[in-house]
C-alpha cells in the first residue's frame, strides 16, 4: 500500500495535466475491473458490475494536485508565475518546482518582511543566465508542481500531493478486494477537483449514479494551537457531515455510521468549516444524486509535506469495500 501511495504522489499532475497520473493508475487497476474508459475531461473511470437488482455507486478521488503556471520570464531568466488551485503563499519560499519536462526550479522572494508576501513578490529560479537560456527550458504557460519526495515515518507518511493521491490509493486497493460486489461500481479518478469540482461534475451526470461518495483528505485539529476540530490523525475515516460545497445526505452519512460500527472500522466525524469536495458537484447533477463523503485525515494540507496516518488509510479502504456490497434500500 505504501508502495501505492509513494508512485501516485510522486507523480506529474496538476490540474488540467494529470495523465500521467491517470494513465499510472489504469495500470493498477485495469485486470481488477470489468470496463476501464477515460471521458472527454480525463476522468478515469473503472467499472465492477454487479448484480441486476444492484444499484450503482460513484466512488470519486481526484488525480489533480495543486500547482503554477508560468505568467512571464524576465531577462535574467528568472520565472514569474501564478497559482493553480489554493496554493498556500507562506508554504513556499525555498521549496521547489518541477515542469513536466524534469527541469527544476526553487522559489524565492524579492525582499523581506515576510509579512509582505504575495505571489507577485515570489519568482523561480531554474538555473537560466539568460531569457534565452530558460526559454530552451520552460515557456510561459506551462504548469509546474512541488518537487517533493515521499517518505515513510512508519505509521505516518509525508509528501506532496496526498490531496487526493491518497484517495485515488484507497479507491485502488478497495477495487481490488471487492470480488463480487451486489452494486455496480463505478471508481472515478477525476480531473480539475482543484479549480472548480470540474471532472466529477461531468462523470457523475454521464454515470448517474444511485450514490455519490467522494474519497479526498480534510484537516486535523490535532497540531499545536490548531483550528478546533474532532478529527485527528490515528484516529479512522472521517465520515463527513458538512463542508463548504455539500451537507451531507442524512441517510448516507448514518449508512457510514452504520457499516463502520458493525464493522468495527474506526472512524470519527468530519465538520469541515471551509473547502469542499467532488460531493459538492456530484450531489447537484441533474435531479440530485444522495451523496456523501469519507475522508482521510491529513495535516498540511495544500502544502509540498502533507502528512498522513496509514492507519486511517486502511479504514478508510475498509470502509469503501464494505459499502460497496452493501443493500441500498431507499438510497
Amino acid at each position: 500500500m505504501k508502495t501505492v501511495i509513494k508512485q501516485l504522489t510522486e507523480a506529474f499532475g496538476p490540474s488540467g495535466y494529470e495523465t500521467e497520473v491517470t494513465e499510472l493508475i489504469k495500470t493498477m487497476v485495469e485486470e481488477h475491473v470489468d470496463e476501464i474508459r477515460t471521458d472527454v475531461l480525463g476522468n478515469l473511470i473503472a467499472v465492477k458490475k454487479g448484480a441486476e437488482d444492484g444499484k450503482t455507486i460513484m466512488f470519486a478521488a481526484h488525480t489533480d494536485e495543486i500547482g503554477l503556471v508560468v505568467t512571464h520570464i524576465d531577462d535574467k531568466g528568472f520565472l514569474r508565475f501564478s497559482n493553480v488551485g489554493g496554493v498556500g503563499i507562506a508554504t513556499l519560499v525555498g521549496n521547489r518546482v518541477r515542469f513536466a519536462n524534469g527541469t527544476v526550479g526553487v522559489i524565492y522572494q524579492e525582499k523581506d518582511p515576510w509579512k509582505e508576501l504575495t505571489l507577485d513578490k515570489l519568482y523561480i529560479d531554474i538555473g537560466a543566465e539568460s531569457k534565452e537560456e530558460a526559454l530552451e527550458k520552460v515557456k510561459v504557460g506551462e504548469f509546474g508542481i512541488f518537487h517533493r519526495e515521499f517518505e515513510d515515518l512508519g505509521n505516518r507518511l509525508i509528501a506532496k500531493a496526498m490531496d487526493d493521491r491518497v484517495g485515488c490509493a484507497v479507491l485502488i486497493e478497495a477495487l481490488k478486494r471487492v470480488k463480487n460486489p451486489k452494486n455496480t461500481l463505478c471508481f472515478v479518478f477525476t480531473t480539475q477537483e482543484e479549480v472548480g469540482l470540474r471532472g466529477a461534475r461531468t462523470a457523475a451526470y454521464g454515470i448517474e449514479p444511485d450514490l455519490g461518495i467522494a474519497l479526498d483528505v480534510t484537516l486535523t485539529g490535532d497540531m499545536p494551537e490548531a483550528r478546533r476540530m474532532d478529527v485527528s490523525l490515528g484516529k479512522g475515516a472521517a465520515i463527513k457531515v458538512k463542508d463548504s460545497s455539500l451537507i451531507a445526505h442524512p441517510r448516507v452519512k448514518e449508512l457510514l455510521v452504520n457499516i463502520a460500527e458493525e464493522k468495527q472500522i474506526p472512524y470519527q466525524m468530519e465538520v469541515l468549516e471551509f473547502g469542499g469536495t467532488d460531493a459538492g458537484a456530484i450531489h447537484l447533477t441533474k435531479a440530485g444524486i444522495p451523496s456523501g463523503t469519507i475522508s482521510i485525515p491529513t495535516r498540511y494540507i495544500h502544502s509540498p509535506s502533507e502528512m498522513v496516518d496509514i492507519r486511517d488509510v486502511e479504514a478508510c479502504i475498509n470502509l469503501v469495500a464494505a459499502l460497496a456490497d452493501r443493500d441500498l434500500g431507499d438510497i
